[in-house]
C-alpha cells in the first residue's frame, strides 16, 4: 500500500503505520494503475497532518468525482471536519446542507467595495467601505448612506453606493445570525454549505468568511478538530474577494492546521500560489496548452519523464504528484460511496422517467 502525504509513505507501508491512537488517520483514494491497465495496490492519503490539495482536469474526466472521494474520506477520518462549499449540489449526499448565510461583520470592510462591484478608491466605493465598518446588517449600512453628512459627499454618490448595497442585500446571503465558522470546525461529521443557488459574488463572500474563519479559529488554538475546506470551481473563487483568504490557506494554513482541497478545470487561471504551494496535485486529463504549461512549470524535477508525458487520457484515472514523499503515481480513483449530485444529466435517462 502507498501512503500519500507522509515522508515515509512513498513506498509500500503497512496498515499499522497509518493509525493514530488506534484510529485510521488516512483515507482511501484508489488503486495503482499499471501501464497495461491493470490495478495494483491501494493508495491512501494521510489525514493526520494538514495538506493543500489541487485537483485538476477538463470537464467530464472525473475531477468532481475525485473531490467527492476526498470529502468522503475526510468525513470518516478521526479528528478532522470537512467543510464543503457546495456550489454545484455535488456534496448533498454527504450531509444535509446548512444555510450559506454569513454575518456581514465577518467580511472585512475593505472587501465590500469589490464585492458589490465598486472600485474602493472611487468615491462610491470609499463610501461603502466606511458605511459597513461598524454595522451588523446591510440595512444599517444603507441607512448610514442616507445621512446628509455621510462621507462628506453629494447625494448622487450616496445613491450609487446605496444601489450597490441594495443589490447585495437581494442576494439573501447576509444575516447577523449567520453561520459561525468556528462552530462548524468543532462539530463532528461533514459540513455541507449549500451555495448552489447563490450568485458568484455571493458564493465568494461565503468562501472568504469560511476560509478566514477556519484559519483564525485554528490560529487562536481554540479548535477541537482540524478543518479541511473543500470547494470546486476554484478558478472562480480565486477570481473574487475570496482570494486573499484562500491564498493564506495555501501559503500559511499548514502551521495552524488548516487543510484546503480545491478543484478546477482551468488550472491556468489559478494564482501561482495555489499550484506551487500545493503538496499534492491530482491531475486528470488536461489538454489545453495553457493548462498543461502552467502545471508543468510548477511541478518538481523528480517527476520522471515530465508531467506532459504522464498525464492520463482515461476518465477516472489521475496522475498524483506527492511533494511530501517526492513521488508520482498513476491512480485509478475509487468509486464514491455517496450519491454524486454533480453528475451531468443525460437525455435518455430523463426521457425514461
Amino acid at each position: 500500500m502507498t501512503l500519500l502525504g507522509r515522508r515515509d509513505g512513498g513506498e509500500s507501508v503497512g496498515q499499522g503505520e497509518c493509525r493514530v491512537d488506534g484510529a485510521d488517520a488516512t483515507l482511501r483514494l484508489g488503486s495503482h494503475r499499471a501501464r497495461d491497465g491493470t490495478r495494483g495496490g491501494r493508495v491512501r492519503l494521510d489525514t493526520d497532518r494538514p495538506h493543500a490539495v489541487v485537483v485538476v482536469g477538463k470537464r467530464g474526466t472525473g475531477k468532481s468525482h475525485t473531490l467527492g472521494v476526498l470529502a468522503e474520506g475526510v468525513a470518516a477520518a478521526p479528528g478532522v471536519t470537512p467543510i464543503l462549499l457546495d456550489t454545484m449540489g455535488e456534496f448533498a449526499g454527504l450531509a444535509e446542507p446548512v444555510s450559506p448565510r454569513v454575518r456581514p461583520s465577518d467580511l472585512p470592510a475593505r472587501a465590500w467595495p469589490a464585492l458589490v462591484g465598486l472600485d474602493r478608491t472611487s468615491a462610491a466605493g470609499a463610501l461603502v467601505w466606511d458605511a459597513v465598518a461598524d454595522v451588523t446588517t446591510v440595512d444599517e449600512a444603507i441607512a448610514a448612506l442616507g445621512e446628509e453628512t455621510a462621507g462628506g459627499v453629494g447625494a448622487g454618490v450616496r445613491r450609487v453606493a446605496a444601489v450597490h448595497l441594495r443589490r447585495a442585500r437581494r442576494w439573501n446571503v447576509f444575516d447577523p445570525d449567520g453561520l459561525q465558522p468556528a462552530a462548524l470546525v468543532d462539530r463532528p461529521g461533514p459540513v455541507v454549505v449549500g451555495c448552489a443557488d447563490l450568485s458568484e459574488p455571493a458564493a465568494n463572500a461565503v468562501a472568504r468568511v469560511l476560509a478566514r474563519g477556519c484559519y483564525d479559529h485554528c490560529l487562536a488554538g481554540d479548535a477541537d478538530r482540524l478543518p479541511w475546506l473543500v470547494f470546486d470551481e476554484a478558478h472562480v473563487r480565486f477570481d473574487g474577494i475570496a482570494r486573499p483568504a484562500l491564498d493564506r490557506l495555501f501559503t500559511r494554513g499548514r502551521a495552524p492546521g488548516v487543510s484546503v482541497v480545491c478543484a478546477t478545470q482551468r488550472p491556468a487561471a489559478l494564482p501561482a500560489t495555489a499550484v506551487s504551494q500545493a503538496d499534492l496535485l491530482v491531475a486528470h486529463t488536461v489538454t489545453s496548452e495553457a493548462d498543461v504549461s502552467k502545471l508543468a512549470a510548477t511541478r518538481p524535477t523528480y517527476l520522471d519523464g515530465g508531467l506532459r508525458t504522464r498525464l492520463p487520457d482515461e476518465r477516472g484515472v489521475a496522475l498524483v504528484v506527492d511533494d511530501t514523499s517526492e513521488a508520482a503515481h498513476t491512480v485509478c480513483v475509487r468509486a464514491r460511496r455517496t450519491p454524486h449530485g454533480g453528475e451531468t444529466p443525460r437525455a435518455l435517462e430523463i426521457s425514461q422517467e
